[in-house]
């Protein structure tokens, strides 16, 4: 079996990932998402931020 090193980019992040990948604190990701600045969709019992809203976000385009 051969493996292959292709990097994938995320389409979503965990809040703890998003938290990671921005350098925000864990209190401000759920102040921005109350806040309606910063999207999130359910799947399941899980909270995903896709990886374009967290962009923008950070871009700030939110």
């Amino acid at each position: 079996m051969q493996c292959t090193n292709h990097h994938t980019p995320k389409l979503g992040y965990s809040i703890r990932e998003a938290c990671q990948a921005s350098s925000l604190g864990r209190t401000t990701i759920y102040s921005h998402i109350s806040a309606g600045r910063l999207r999130v969709v359910r799947v399941g019992r899980r909270t995903i931020i896709p990886a374009e809203a967290l962009h923008a976000l950070i871009a700030g385009e939110a």
